[in-house]
């Protein structure tokens, strides 16, 4: 039995659309939340074996070469993007302002802040800029490449000035 196409259905559509995209949108921040975390992790347990027994370089060529052994076909286990989890833990882990503001993005997000950013006031604009305004990787590439935060805090000083005045 087909129902005829009234307003009440019609809503009814929209309200069931809406709930799906939700709930989509919902388990893709909750993938990322896990995965973010996965690498934090796996940087952490790089830099404390490091640290403690002496380990060099090479334990990151080893471990990318033994996960890609293990997880074959499983993207994101190569040597560079394990020396990149090394360096997002090790570029936020003493930064308990900035630690659980980098989780909310996509990995290609935290990579470009990572390389393109030099100090913590930088990523902390693009990363909040990028939280506010929805950036995507490219936008946010192209603001860095703009210097957006330098002109940010220029514009912000000329104001205090004018307001000396």
């Amino acid at each position: 039995m087909a129902i005829g196409v009234t307003e009440d259905y019609q809503s009814l559509l929209v309200a069931v659309k809406h709930r799906i995209r939700a709930a989509q949108y919902e388990a893709l921040k909750a993938v990322n939340r896990e995965l973010m975390a996965l690498y934090w992790d796996i940087g952490e347990l790089i830099v404390t074996r490091q640290e403690s027994a002496g380990w060099g370089k090479s334990v990151v060529e080893q471990l990318a070469q033994d996960l890609q052994i293990e997880f074959h076909g499983m993207a994101g286990f190569s040597a560079r993007n394990i020396w990149n989890m090394r360096s997002f833990y090790v570029t936020y882990r003493t930064n308990e302002k900035l630690q659980p503001l980098v989780a909310v993005f996509g990995w290609t997000h935290n990579l470009v802040i990572l390389e393109k950013c030099k100090d913590d006031l930088q990523r902390e604009f693009y990363i909040r800029m990028t939280q506010k305004f929805g950036w995507t990787k490219n936008v946010l590439i192209h603001q860095i490449e703009n210097k957006t935060y330098e002109k940010t805090l220029l514009n912000q000083t000329k104001v205090r000035m004018l307001g000396m005045r």
